[in-house]
């Protein structure tokens, strides 16, 4: 018998506090099934799958993401701004590692066109804008300010940094100083000799 009260989304914030607490690759329906006291087959009315579960936490994940953001860079532009997004990703990953890692799952086309990843897009391009970086280079920019701050990331929380000296505060500022340096100094792409 289901426990009254138990909702998809219910589930899914609980299967995001679960990702948080044992990590993201962990959280199955069985796993949440065991957190409710309840049988699996009784989670089945409202996820389909691990795989579905998954998906919802990833879906939060990257909603909260984008409000935290959209927050942070409201009348900001600049170095300001970058410092801004760079600092509340890093912040939601220290805070909660399992929907961070979820944030990170591959979705569908549909799904991802839907999600609030679209917002994350949205808000970096306008980042860029206060660079002035038109296309193609914006998508270059995008992609490198995403690599940058997950790669960071992802390495700080696994302890990458964690043997050795300056601090990684000290290093992250250094990092969004030099990213700002290249974002106002991009470079141009080279002429084609042949004309």
């Amino acid at each position: 018998m289901a426990r009254a009260g138990l909702t998809p989304e219910r589930l899914t914030q609980a299967g995001a506090e679960l990702a948080d607490e044992v990590g993201f690759e962990q959280v199955t329906v069985s796993a949440l099934a065991r957190r409710f006291d309840v049988k699996v087959a009784s989670l089945y009315s409202h996820v389909r799958n691990s795989q579905d579960l998954k998906t919802r936490i990833a879906l939060l994940a990257l909603t909260e993401l984008a409000d935290r953001a959209a927050e942070a860079l409201a009348g900001r532009a600049g170095k300001d701004a970058l410092s801004a997004l760079a600092n509340v990703y890093r912040d939601y990953a220290r805070e909660h590692p399992g929907r961070y890692a979820a944030a990170q799952l591959r979705l569908d086309p549909e799904t991802a066109a839907a999600s609030a990843g679209v917002r994350h897009a949205q808000m970096t391009r306008a980042l860029l804008r206060g660079y002035d970086l038109t296309e193609p280079d914006q998508t270059h920019a995008v992609r490198l300010l995403g690599s940058v701050f997950h790669g960071y990331v992802s390495l700080e929380l696994g302890g990458g940094f964690s043997h050795s000296a300056p601090d990684t505060d000290t290093t992250w500022t250094r990092i969004l100083d030099a990213l700002d340096t290249l974002l106002r100094n991009w470079p141009a792409l080279p002429t084609d000799p042949r004309g």
